[in-house]
């Protein structure tokens, strides 16, 4: 992608280099861990939470693994639910929606209620269930591009952000939803709206934890993660 830069250095005796967006800065300190330790790390960011789930948001451009990763922390802690921020935007807006998600679904967490909700996008295209998650789940994981931003932290207990190669990100992108020439004109308008709100949000430098996303280490992805504090620590 034009414009942007590769940074390359020496990270606990490996070389990472990845190509990243003008303006992400890199994470520093990478090292394998495994995924019980980052839950660990993660409930330790919230320590005072009782009474109602922990929040914890999952960032990171398309193709760097939002999803998988919530289903391998869910593994990790059954006893848990995952919220799809691309189920809140549906038919709604590609970044315009942290009020929506707050009000319907963060809020009520916090005051220890359940949540069964239908956005409205929903109902005028009659799109069948509704986003559900259950009060007594131990942690809510929140996935999607864009949910680590000022307007919705004060209803996040920690974050992690997926940062990883472009080049690989695209790639695994154009593997999953094709190259089509609708397809490469979707990104495109997806892009123009993306770019400026990540380096305006800088999810890197908010997150509790960084993950790389897809990962350039040798580590076994059934329990293991290549993770790195976000810059500003």
């Amino acid at each position: 992608m034009a414009g942007a830069s590769r940074i390359t250095g020496r990270r606990w005796g490996y070389v990472l280099s990845m190509r990243l967006h003008p303006g992400e800065v890199e994470a520093v300190g990478w090292q394998v861990v495994t995924v019980f330790d980052a839950v660990r790390q993660l409930r330790d960011a919230s320590p005072d939470v009782s009474g109602r789930p922990r929040v914890i948001a999952i960032d990171g451009r398309g193709g760097a693994g939002k999803t998988t990763l919530a289903g391998r922390l869910r593994q990790a802690e059954p006893n848990s639910a995952t919220v799809h921020t691309d189920d809140v935007a549906w038919n709604h807006a590609y970044f315009d929606w942290g009020a929506v998600l707050t009000e319907n679904i963060l809020r009520p967490l916090h005051r220890g209620e359940p949540v069964d909700f239908r956005p409205d996008a929903w109902i005028s295209h009659d799109r069948a269930g509704s986003i559900t998650v259950d009060v007594d789940v131990d942690f809510v994981w929140v996935e999607g591009t864009g949910i680590i931003r000022e307007e919705v932290a004060p209803w996040l207990d920690a974050s992690i952000y997926l940062q990883g190669d472009l080049d690989e990100q695209e790639r695994l992108l154009v593997d999953r939803d094709g190259d089509s020439s609708e397809q490469r004109e979707h990104v495109a308008s997806w892009l123009r709206e993306e770019l400026p709100f990540m380096l305006r949000e800088q999810p890197w430098l908010r997150a509790t934890l960084i993950v790389a996303g897809p990962s350039p280490v040798d580590h076994d992805p059934d329990i293991e993660l290549v993770a790195a504090r976000p810059p500003s620590l």
